[in-house]
């Protein structure tokens, strides 16, 4: 009369060999599967890695939701103006550069101007 050595033995009293071999394999995943678990929890740079991810879903998805709002909310004559000054300023940068930098040396003046009454 043979047992599985993870059943208990009618005559029990001393387990046998086998017995004692199996329950000490359990034991051992039981113990690694615990390990693993606590080491999850305390890796820190892991769980952080995980939040900046949902968090920057979160930014992407509200950003994504306000510009289709925006977009809904604005006439479509603004759009149109603001869709060919767009293509405008990606076909000519180096138009857009000096026209910003004049921009910015004609405040930077009127402000200096101002700064001296």
């Amino acid at each position: 009369m043979t047992h599985e050595p993870d059943e208990p033995r009618p005559d029990a009293g001393t387990p046998t060999p086998d017995e004692l071999r199996a329950q000490v394999e359990r034991t051992r995943d039981e113990l690694g599967r615990t390990i693993e678990a606590l080491a999850g929890k305390a890796d820190v740079k892991a769980q952080a890695k995980e939040k900046t991810a949902q968090v920057a879903d979160l930014i992407h998805e509200k950003a994504t939701h306000t510009a289709h709002l925006v977009k809904d909310a604005t006439p479509e004559p603004v759009l149109d103006t603001a869709g060919r000054a767009a293509t405008v300023a990606r076909a000519n940068p180096k138009v857009l550069l000096v026209a910003g930098c004049a921009a910015l040396v004609v405040f930077l003046l009127v402000r200096r101007g101002c700064g001296h009454r």
